[in-house]
């Protein structure tokens, strides 16, 4: 059973076995002025697992996954990305870093002028540009086929609902064929019957393209459904990590608590 403490692997562990993850987070540190947020957190996550980060507003999550992709620094610590160390890298090397990473935004943050096709391209348009514009349109119009939106290409992001915003938000993050999927409350704002289609697409294209994924979520169903395993945080420490059948059995009243919700 998971413990109160960090159940992770340690990077050097990882190495020791064999394998290396692909995202490393190791000894993380990050504080606002006074306010301490992350706390010296361990997690790892490997190639074609996702890795569900819950916890109350406010308790580190999103600030965990800007960290994963450069837009903040951590105090201390490291965080390594298939293997390199993106602390000390400079903004064109970690733009390199940043193309083996996809995001989905928690709305989605589709640009409203564009159409659905032209929100897909947009990050093929300006780091592949080696592709024809035949070529894009191609690779746009399949990756609108996978996630269930072929036949929307000219339509509005005004025009479509909600869960069909989070399947065009989720193309986009798959346009450069990333090795990493970071997710941000990809079912929030949506209906039970959509938070279950996105939960269904996301296990789907996991199967399909083995991803290491990372998804911050207060969906303690979907959690259940797409993760390998969870990470609870609490008061900038990650307070357990397992199954969801070790958050269920274990006996810390914090999570007995947040589980009731």
């Amino acid at each position: 059973m998971a413990t109160a403490q960090s159940t992770s692997i340690l990077p050097e562990e990882l190495e020791e076995s064999g394998r290396e993850p692909v995202v490393a987070v190791q000894d993380i540190h990050k504080s606002f002025g006074a306010h301490k947020v992350l706390n010296g957190i361990n997690l790892t996550v490997n190639r074609g697992e996702t890795l569900a980060v819950l916890g109350r507003s406010g308790t580190g999550k999103s600030v965990l996954l800007r960290l994963i992709v450069g837009l903040d620094k951590p105090d201390s610590g490291s965080i390594r990305i298939c293997g390199e160390d993106i602390a000390g890298l400079t903004i064109d090397q970690l733009g390199g870093i940043r193309k083996k990473m996809g995001f989905l935004f928690q709305h989605a943050a589709l640009y409203d002028s564009l159409s659905v096709a032209d929100n897909v391209a947009f990050p093929l348009l300006h780091h592949n540009k080696a592709l024809s514009k035949s070529e894009r349109a191609d690779r746009v119009s399949q990756l609108l086929l996978e996630v269930g939106l072929d036949g929307n290409l000219d339509r509005m992001p005004s025009d479509i609902s909600g869960g069909m915003q989070k399947r065009v938000g989720l193309a986009r993050a798959l346009a450069l064929k990333p090795e990493i999927l970071l997710l941000d409350e990809p079912t929030a704002g949506l209906d039970p019957i959509s938070s279950r289609e996105i939960d269904e697409l996301i296990l789907k294209l996991q199967k399909e393209r083995q991803m290491a994924s990372i998804v911050v979520t207060h969906d303690l169903f979907s959690a259940k459904i797409i993760s390998n395993r969870l990470a609870l945080l609490d008061q900038g420490n990650v307070l357990i990590e397992g199954s969801f059948e070790d958050l269920e059995r274990s006996d810390i009243a914090f999570v007995k608590e947040f589980l009731k919700q």
